[in-house]
């Protein structure tokens, strides 16, 4: 899916690509097609590794999972899961260990001070789902798949629904999670799982273009909005009115902020500092 006419790449044997695409977008692209992009423990560790390393990269302003092959994502490693029993606990530690890692993965996307938007081609399946939940916007080919199908193999789907019930509502979530059955793009787009739905052919193009959108704005907003955003949605109403108040008038004392409104005045193209 993703080209490779970037300034730096990953060699294309690593089961995680990451590019620096230009306009200050960041692309990584789970490449491990053999595994079905699944979550392993050193996909996981990629990963965040790399997340890490792009919190404070200042020329980087949005950054695009995606996939290569026919699924997005599929999940955990079930081979790598069931390895684990082999431990005299049974895999009690490594359980925790795997499913502490994911969850750790997943609360840093959310926490990640830049947007980050998946690119869904193929199936995201399972924890796969969940990561296209936790990203703050997604965008799918017509032909992408979701499901939550832990109830098929006898273990409930409980990490993915932490991420897929604060996207979605609570009836959509509980089918999914209940019946296990797979869900189509356009679905998925009308539970609110996904922000669009557009051709296979058309999805990369179409995910920069939006991400392009995002990265032309002031980095230092999105990161003051993404913040806010996520820490006031589970406040009472009073409490986060008080909380984005704050935020706003924080927000007002910045100097894009007196920048962006001066050049809207002006009717002239704003100069950011970020």
């Amino acid at each position: 899916m993703s080209s490779n006419n970037n300034n730096e790449a990953n060699t294309d044997d690593s089961i995680l690509l990451e590019e620096f695409i230009g306009n200050g977008l960041y692309r990584l692209t789970l490449n491990d097609t053999k595994k079905r992009n699944a979550l392993s423990e050193e996909m996981m560790a990629k990963l965040k590794s790399l997340l890490t390393d792009s919190t404070d990269n200042k020329s980087i302003r949005v950054i695009i999972i995606a996939g290569n092959g026919p699924a997005f994502c599929s999940g955990h490693d079930l081979k790598q899961m069931t390895a684990g029993r082999d431990n005299d606990d049974q895999g009690l530690t490594y359980f925790k260990k795997v499913f502490a890692s994911c969850s750790e993965l997943m609360q840093m996307i959310v926490e990640h001070p830049k947007p980050i938007i998946a690119e869904v081609s193929g199936v995201a399946a399972a924890a796969g789902c969940q990561l296209v939940a936790c990203c703050d916007l997604a965008v799918a080919g017509k032909s992408a798949r979701f499901i939550t199908p832990g109830v098929n193999i006898g273990l409930f789907c409980s990490t993915p629904m932490v991420a897929l019930s604060r996207n979605v509502s609570n009836k959509a979530a509980m089918e999914m999670l209940l019946t296990g059955e797979m869900v189509s793009a356009d679905k998925a787009e009308h539970i609110g799982l996904i922000n669009r739905v557009t051709d296979d052919a058309d999805l990369e193009q179409e995910t920069t273009a939006l991400a392009e959108l995002i990265a032309s704005k002031s980095s230092l907003t999105l990161k003051i909005g993404k913040e806010a955003f996520y820490k006031q949605k589970d406040m009472p109403l009073s409490e986060a009115y008080d909380f984005a108040s704050k935020v706003m008038v924080d927000n007002m004392l910045e100097h894009d902020a007196k920048e962006g409104i001066g050049s809207f005045l002006e009717k002239r193209k704003p100069k950011w500092q970020n």
